[in-house]
């Protein structure tokens, strides 16, 4: 395809599917529009008297040579003077106008649909971001919608205002002469047949384009942000990201070289058939002329009309090529918005009442690979989604397009390697099997109040239940259950009110101390905000820093040491108040002392509430009112720590080979 030339492009694409651009995608963005019905037909009102005003300085110059100068009538002479100052004063006075309007309309419908993907990709299930790249989704919110704004701002109005005039234009040159009319019209064929053709071509070249530009978007985030420029100078590729940087920014380069040379081509083609038919009109018109048949202000005139005959038509050929190009950014952009919510609140859902703490799972099977273990489902995922004419987005390192239909192995799934076992050939390239579950059949009761701590080897299914809890995930089968009522019964605003969360990894805005604290509830005081400090020992440092709590973090807090930003994660969920507190190996980024500083604190947090805590320190699960002990994603053992040992099972291989060394050190 490299150096096959125009015509090579042509026929690959003719061999594709070609895209439907349905009257339903049509009246789909037309239904954006709707909230704005009275400003369009103000700006379809300006558009017709711009065009019918425009029509006047032909038959200006008409009446000026055959009239007004034969006839020497100063007076006429000087009312066409005026009126060809005011055709432009009023043309100008509409253009402004229509310009205002067509950007109310343009602006307010990209606002909306922009603020409708971003508050669906908000609704998005947690196994949806981990299967999707952050690059693609800013290429979505970003590029496609860019796309979208040019084709509402300006194609489509200059669409309607080139059908307009030309529509006008003819009617008034019929008027005149309808031979040389036909005369000038007979060359439409010359202009509709290779607009279908390099139509064709275009939609394909700008589909590559936009899927080169998603490459390099991604590639510049996954290198650019901290974590990702921190990997590459432990390593020392910076070398090799430059170079890759440098392929893929060629691409979008010579994929932008392509699209330009192609219209300009074109165009070049539709110049010279413009000129050839101005030629035959004036000459056969001049010939009409001579013969007396045409009066020498009339063949001005018509002349005139002539190039605004051809301008709207050229224009309309290129309006067609931008319009039919500018629906794919719509396309892409309603791919994403047809995508189905994996969780979201079933119909009558109810808010969860006064929580008393009780948590409940019974027969909990789980998968991380979306649709295993449930007849019918499909994975969601935005790189699968299929484009016309458009290969698969390249992985970021090996640059390799993934097999066609291919699935996510979702690297991400889970913190503490419960999906590791999932890891391996391509699901699409294997023979159908059983489920691979994270959790198998877990069933264990937390009454109100409790501390339950989760132990287990790495990949045991720790995590896989913490993230269940909230409904980050949905259990593939069986239930979990709040305070008897099953969580999937209430409403996820209502769950997320009553559940408290520290990650494994803790996250914090690229914004003050303040800020991220108040994120739990932004209408807490300065006083309570200091207590949730307080109360895990990091107030003396904050207030200590120059700017004390308007101190900027940094991205993800990286101008903050591990166990510091572990420390405002936890105070950030204890200013939230939850009846259920989770704690996601919440100190394993924290030394012994500093641990120990905060023992006593998460000690009065967690009492009174139901706690689960992921913890690989002795001293977390000797306080446990419940222990917890999983294998493979099993629950294999559940008791107290005395009783546990007494078992002689394996919590007690873990208790020697995790716990029980460590604090003997310490």
């Amino acid at each position: 395809m490299e150096h096959g030339g125009w015509w090579s492009y042509i026929r690959y694409d003719e061999q594709q599917d070609k895209p439907a651009i349905s009257r339903a995608l049509l009246r789909r963005v037309g239904s954006y529009a709707a909230p704005y019905r009275g400003r369009v037909i103000i700006m379809l009102a300006t558009i017709i008297g711009i065009t019918v005003i425009s029509l006047l300085p032909p038959l200006f110059f008409r009446d000026l040579i055959d009239h007004a100068l034969p006839q020497r009538d100063a007076v006429r002479l000087n009312w066409l003077a005026v009126g060809m100052v005011l055709v432009p004063v009023v043309n100008g006075t509409l253009g402004v106008l229509q310009r205002w309007l067509v950007a109310q309309v343009g602006e307010g419908i990209i606002s909306d649909l922009r603020t409708s993907l971003f508050v669906h990709l908000q609704r998005m299930s947690l196994r949806f971001f981990t299967n999707t790249r952050t690059g693609e989704l800013m290429s979505r919110l970003n590029n496609d919608v860019v796309g979208a704004q040019r084709a509402v701002s300006g194609t489509m109005v200059d669409i309607v205002s080139n059908v307009i005039s030309l529509v006008s234009v003819l009617g008034i040159m019929l008027f005149f002469e309808w031979r040389l009319t036909l005369l000038a019209i007979i060359l439409l064929p010359v202009f509709i047949f290779p607009a279908r053709r390099v139509g064709q071509v275009l939609r394909r070249v700008v589909r590559r384009q936009m899927t080169l530009n998603a490459e390099m978007n991604a590639l510049m985030n996954e290198t650019l942000n901290v974590s990702g420029a921190l990997l590459v100078k432990l390593f020392g590729r910076a070398a090799d990201e430059n170079g890759r940087m440098r392929e893929r920014a060629q691409a979008v380069r010579d994929a932008g070289v392509r699209q330009a040379v192609i219209s300009r081509w074109f165009f070049l083609g539709l110049g010279l058939a413009s000129a050839f038919g101005t030629a035959m009109v004036f000459w056969v018109g001049g010939h009409l002329v001579l013969s007396g048949a045409f009066t020498i202000g009339t063949i001005v005139a018509f002349s005139s009309y002539l190039g605004q005959l051809y301008g709207p038509l050229t224009a309309l050929t290129n309006s067609r090529l931008e319009f039919a190009t500018s629906l794919v950014s719509f396309e892409r952009v309603f791919e994403v918005l047809d995508l189905p919510v994996e969780i979201a609140d079933r119909p009558g859902a109810q808010p969860l009442g006064p929580v008393a703490g009780a948590v409940q799972f019974t027969d909990v099977c789980f998968t991380y690979r979306e649709g295993e273990g449930v007849p019918g489902a499909t994975a969601v995922a935005l790189s699968e989604v299929s484009r016309f004419g458009q290969p698969r987005i390249a992985r970021t390192l090996s640059g390799v397009d993934p097999p066609a239909g291919a699935k996510s192995n979702g690297a991400a799934e889970s913190k503490d390697g419960a999906a590791a076992p999932e890891v391996g050939p391509d699901p699409a390239a294997e023979p159908a099997r059983e489920p691979r579950y994270a959790l198998h059949d877990v069933s264990f009761t937390v009454p109100p109040g409790q501390l339950v701590a989760l132990v287990g080897h790495s990949g045991a299914g720790k995590t896989t239940i913490t993230y269940l809890l909230p409904r980050l995930y949905d259990v593939t089968s069986g239930s979990i259950a709040v305070d008897g009522h099953d969580i999937r019964d209430i409403t996820l605003d209502s769950l997320a009110a009553t559940i408290g969360m520290v990650t494994q990894e803790s996250y914090l805005f690229h914004d003050t101390i303040r800020a991220n604290l108040l994120y739990a509830r932004p209408e807490a005081t300065a006083a309570e905000l200091e207590a949730a400090c307080r109360a895990v020992n990091i107030h003396t440092f904050i207030a200590d820093l120059p700017d004390g709590y308007d101190t900027v973090v940094g991205e993800r807090g990286y101008r903050l040491s591990g166990g510091e930003k572990q420390r405002i994660a936890i105070a950030r969920v204890i200013l939230k108040d939850p009846r259920i507190l989770v704690l996601d190996e919440a100190t394993s980024a924290l030394d012994s002392q500093t641990e120990a500083l905060i023992q006593d604190a998460l000690e009065r947090v967690m009492r009174g509430r139901t706690s689960l805590v992921i913890a690989h320190r002795l001293s977390t699960i000797l306080a446990a009112d419940l222990i917890l002990v999983l294998q493979q994603g099993r629950l294999v053992e559940q008791g107290t720590h005395a009783a546990l040992l007494a078992r002689g099972g394996v919590y007690a291989g873990l208790y020697q080979t995790q716990f029980r060394q460590p604090v003997a050190v310490a």
